[in-house]
């Protein structure tokens, strides 16, 4: 028996792998055997250093332990004589040492592998070492985490490598080594421009990644749908962190499975669930914080067609909600807070498994074909007992399910809080505090105020049509039923497309945007907020006080302090709720409108759905939602009216229109009457309906469109198109519309029906699907926020000195390290000051910045000063010269600056930099106290030959300050006369021509030069001025001329790693 240390080809670089007990392998077929597991195993790779076990009489070895250089195989062979090789000397027969060996290998991999699992943590053993193998070949730290790896092709060219693809937290990974040859690729998600999922002749059902420099193709998957699933979700949380620094932080109120999936990690459970969250709040208008907990197929007794309707059944903790097969067949949603009886019917071979659900507005429903019931209502009990009780806990014991019955027959709700009413036609201004209450809008809309109550009969054939309405929808009440758990079918969007009546708007518009039941869980909210957000002051208050009497003005309701006070706090109120957002513009237009049909309270929860559930990221700073509908509305136009895509996009119209038709849901561009009829049937179907009329519009006006020579003339087109857009049906006063007298002409064009409008829009362009939206919205996502982040770095390049000596190639690229390290910092920073969330409302320059840490690495990475032991040092004093506001965060900027001294700068220019890194404020206060104690030591005999600056004082003080203080000195130090001189100008009046010319002279730029530079107050012992010369000599070599190192070199081994 042997151990021996094997250097084998030392051309490759060490293997992601633990010390391991490999399987036996015959010496003289292991060449062969080696090859065939590198053929078939892409990350397969030989040792460059093994520790084999190996018998005398055996032609079979055993892999010890393996590693990449001979000090780590040295560690692991003392271990093994320290541990290992004594002990094999009891042993009588080799088979009995070869035994012991494989028992105590596997062990210690056993305990290590032990060890490196968290407590608690759930992912298979596999995957686990999966994760270890993707940290270890791409030098990921512990806080990457893994979701998901999959086998593919990566195709290089038009050679497929087949190896693994890792997709973390924030990175893609890839990893190949194939006969010989490795291919490795690390791209952050953050840098995706383009994720696509297509099939070409040369790349087969392939995934597509694109960055700003290279496009990448990965086919050959098991499950391509997964995957791309997966990689659209990792690419759409790092948008996210761009957009608001919303990191990804795992739901740790996600149930955990019994036993975990075999390859599935607990982050891939999470994502899935998010998803799943999603795709659930978003179909039925729900809360934010609204977890899916599960979803069963049933059908549901729908009465007024007597159909038993096939669908799913979703629950969660504050809702049960029904969605049919059949898109418009039927939709409901059931609030727990309304359910009083839950209970299990009697099954039958017509009806089996039947659930019987009933409200409080005395509306039952039945559910039937339940695969698990008995666990559906156990469930369902749980969490009614978990809803807010206004009775004691002694009262409430008949109100509750019985605990002891698993699957109780019969269950009550318990009773409500407060009594919380079903429909919205219950007022809840009683709610609200005297401050609010006292105003007349607390509970009533506008246009009551401002319209009166006029009888149907004195308006003529409006008024009957109006009338005709109403009644319609008592019908559809009375069929359907009324409030909240209102069945959603056909019928009802139907209704919804001929108009909503005024009386109704208000109540409806609650209802179908989900508004109602965010405002009766959160009761007193708004007045809450109203009370905290009056008499403060911010950047929004002041831009909304700016835009108040720009909000319809040319309503009656909005040309009086009453409407102007209920439109300031509701804005003010919403600014205050989610300063992220604040106020936009746009904002104040939408918002008035609301006011007109419900109460103050009523019209900040619709604008709460509207910004943060309906409309996601349109009133951000950056309004980057709308900007990627934009997007969106370009691509249908291409799919839908190629032939006037290409005009549109030579005359650059989309993006003009589009904005102002989005953001203000056509409020600002088409008579008020007409675009309400618009807003009722978007709180109804969302976003599709806005971009089905806006297609429609540019349908009806396609040849004059096409006939335009410039933006202007097509402006025009449109916008009398817009203004001639009428309805006819509407009983309101008519309301003068501003922007018809900016587009009136000689011949204006027929008038167009608002309902025929959405008529033909839904006919022609009604194949537009919610999913298809929501996937064009991420590809747009990427698109748009990529563009911003480059509209960013260009902006920030253009802030820096044109005399910096960088080029503005050099510079982009400094930005994109510089960036890259600060998102670092997101990823895995901590607590670390610049892990704090970023505020994208910040000027460009100031939204990412790094701290000293960060700075040292880079400095480590990029200059030309890094050498040794001295580098952390002097990183650190560098670091302290460029922080000039002591926040211990330095910009990009600042960070040139620094370079352009170590790159750019001359001789002296250097000479500059390296002095005053031995000068405050570079020196850390141990230095600065280190200096002080040797300047007492170094002059404590020489006091009388001391320079007047070696002063305790001028040691600390800035030097601006010692300037200012000598020339005091100079000017009236003993002097009377100079003492008198400065007491009458004291009494004289100010001389503003001299500030002014004191501070254009501070304006001016002055070059630096040696002689402006203070004296190093620190005396330095031969030894230290030695050491000092020896370690700085290189810095300072002269290069050949144009053989200068370059910084571009640097960063871009900086980037490649």
């Amino acid at each position: 028996m042997h151990l021996s240390v094997s250097p084998q080809d030392r051309a490759h670089p060490p293997p992601p792998q633990e010390p391991l007990l490999q399987l036996p392998v015959p010496a003289r077929f292991g060449l062969l055997v080696g090859t065939l597991d590198v053929v078939l195993d892409s990350s397969a790779r030989v040792a460059p250093y093994r520790i084999l076990h190996q018998t005398q009489d055996s032609q079979i070895y055993w892999t010890v332990a393996c590693g990449s250089s001979r000090k780590e195989i040295t560690k692991h062979w003392e271990w093994l004589e320290s541990n290992l090789l004594q002990t094999l000397s009891i042993f009588d027969n080799e088979e009995d040492i070869t035994t012991f060996v494989k028992g105590k290998i596997h062990g210690i991999i056993a305990e290590e592998n032990k060890n490196l699992q968290p407590q608690g943590d759930e992912d298979p053993g596999k995957f686990k070492e999966a994760e270890l193998k993707m940290r270890k070949q791409f030098g990921m730290p512990e806080g990457e985490k893994l979701v998901n790896y999959y086998s593919c092709s990566f195709w290089k060219g038009r050679v497929p490598r087949q190896g693994w693809l890792y997709l973390t937290v924030n990175h893609l990974c890839f990893y190949s080594f194939l006969l010989g040859k490795e291919v490795s690729l690390v791209v952050q998600w953050v840098d995706v421009t383009r994720l696509e999922k297509n099939a070409t002749l040369l790349f087969p059902e392939s995934i597509r990644v694109d960055t700003r420099d290279q496009e990448l193709f990965f086919s050959m998957f098991l499950n391509i749908g997964e995957t791309f699933k997966l990689m659209e979700q990792l690419a759409n949380l790092a948008m996210r962190q761009l957009l608001d620094s919303e990191g990804f932080l795992e739901d740790k109120a996600l149930p955990r499975p019994a036993r975990p999936h075999r390859n599935i990690s607990a982050l891939k459970r999470d994502l899935d669930a998010r998803a799943k969250n999603e795709c659930y709040r978003a179909t039925f208008r729900l809360p934010r914080d609204e977890r899916l907990d599960g979803h069963t197929g049933c059908t549901l007794w729908t009465p007024f067609n007597k159909l038993h309707i096939p669908g799913q059944m979703f629950i969660s903790s504050n809702y049960i909600c029904f969605a049919s097969k059949e898109e418009d067949a039927c939709h409901l949603i059931i609030p727990l807070r309304e359910v009083t009886i839950v209970e299990k019917a009697d099954s039958s071979s017509v009806l089996p498994s039947p659930l019987s659900i009933s409200t409080k507005s005395k509306m039952t429903f039945l559910f039937a074909n339940l695969k698990d019931r008995d666990f559906l209502v156990q469930k369902i009990s749980d969490f009614l007992q978990k809803m807010p009780s206004k009775q004691p806990e002694g009262n409430g014991g008949g109100r509750k399910a019985s605990t002891a019955d698993p699957a109780p027959e019969h269950s009550p709700a318990p009773a409500e809080a407060s009594d919380q009413p079903a429909s919205p036609t219950t007022s809840l201004g009683g709610r609200q505090s005297s401050s609010v209450q006292e105003a007349p809008t607390a509970s009533q809309g506008l246009l009551k105020l401002f319209q009166g109550n006029s009888p149907m009969e004195d308006l003529g054939a409006k008024g009957a049509k109006e009338k005709m309405k109403e009644e319609s929808w008592n019908i559809h009440f009375f069929e359907y039923g009324r409030g909240v758990c209102m069945y959603r079918t056909a019928k009802t969007r139907e209704l919804v497309l001929k108009g909503i009546p005024e009386s109704l708007r208000g109540e409806l518009w609650l209802l179908f945007s989900g508004a109602w039941n965010e405002m009766v869980t959160h009761p007193g909210y708004y007045a809450e907020l109203v009370e905290k957000s009056t008499g403060k002051s911010s950047l929004a208050t002041e831009e909304i006080e700016r835009d108040l009497h720009r909000s319809m003005p040319e309503h009656p309701a909005f040309q009086n302090e009453l409407g102007i006070a209920a439109l300031r706090r509701v804005l003010t109120a919403y600014a205050f709720r989610n300063p992220t957002i604040g106020y936009c513009q746009a904002m104040n237009i939408v918002t008035s409108v609301l006011l007109l049909y419900g109460s103050e309270e009523e019209a900040f929860w619709l604008l709460v759905a509207l910004c943060e559930r309906m409309l996601p990221d349109y009133y951000n700073t950056r309004v980057v939602g709308a900007l990627v509908d934009q997007g969106i509305f370009e691509e249908l136009t291409r799919d839908f009216l190629p032939q006037l895509s290409e005009k549109m996009q030579d005359l650059g119209v989309i993006s003009s229109i589009s904005l102002s038709w989005f953001l203000t849901l056509f409020l600002s561009v088409m008579p008020f009457e007409s675009a309400v009829v618009i807003v009722d049937c978007f709180f109804y179907e969302g976003i599709k309906v806005i971009l089905q009329v806006a297609l429609a519009i540019l349908d009806a006006n396609m040849e004059q469109l096409l006939g335009c020579s410039d933006e202007g003339e097509a402006m025009t087109v449109l916008g009398r198109y817009l203004d001639n857009v009428v309805n006819k049906q509407s009983v309101s006063p008519p309301i003068p519309h501003l922007h018809a007298l900016l587009t009136s002409g000689d011949d204006p064009p027929a008038e167009v029906d608002i309902f025929d409008l959405l008529k033909v829009s839904y006919e022609k362009f009604s194949s537009l699907r919610a999913d298809d939206i929501e996937q064009m919205r991420f590809k747009q996502r990427l698109k748009v926020i990529q563009s911003l982040e480059d509209t960013a770095k260009r902006s920030v390049v253009r802030a820096i000195p044109g005399d910096i000596g960088f080029s503005i190639e050099e510079l982009e690229d400094l930005y994109m390290v510089f960036k890259a390290k600060h998102l670092a910092s997101q990823y895995w920073g901590g607590s670390r000051p610049t892990a704090v969330r970023r505020d994208p409302s910040l000027p460009y320059l100031e939204q990412y910045r790094i701290d000293a840490s960060q700075f040292r690495e880079l400095f480590a990475s990029l200059t030309p000063w890094a050498c040794g032991a001295h580098t952390p040092v002097l990183a650190g004093r560098m670091f302290r010269l460029l922080d000039e506001n002591k926040d211990s965060l330095i910009n990009f900027k600042e960070f040139v600056m620094g370079m352009s001294g170590l790159y750019r700068g001359d001789l002296t220019e250097k000479l500059k930099a390296l002095y005053k890194l031995h000068l405050p404020p570079a020196l850390s206060p141990e230095e600065a106290e280190s200096a002080l104690e040797a300047t007492h030591y170094f002059t404590e005999d020489s006091s009388s030959e001391a320079s007047p600056l070696a002063s305790d004082l001028d040691l600390f003080l800035p030097w601006e300050a010692q300037e200012t203080l000598r020339q005091e000195e100079q000017e009236g130090g003993g002097n009377d006369d100079g003492q008198e001189k400065r007491e009458e100008k004291g009494t004289s009046p100010p001389d503003y021509r001299h500030y002014l010319r004191m501070w254009a002279k501070e304006k001016e730029v002055q070059k630096e030069t040696i002689k402006d530079l203070p004296k190093m107050n620190q005396a330095l012992p031969a030894a230290v001025l030695t050491q000092a010369c020896s370690t700085h000599r290189p810095l300072f070599r002269r290069w050949p001329l144009g053989r200068e190192p370059g910084i571009l070199p640097r960063v871009s081994a900086l980037a490649a790693a």
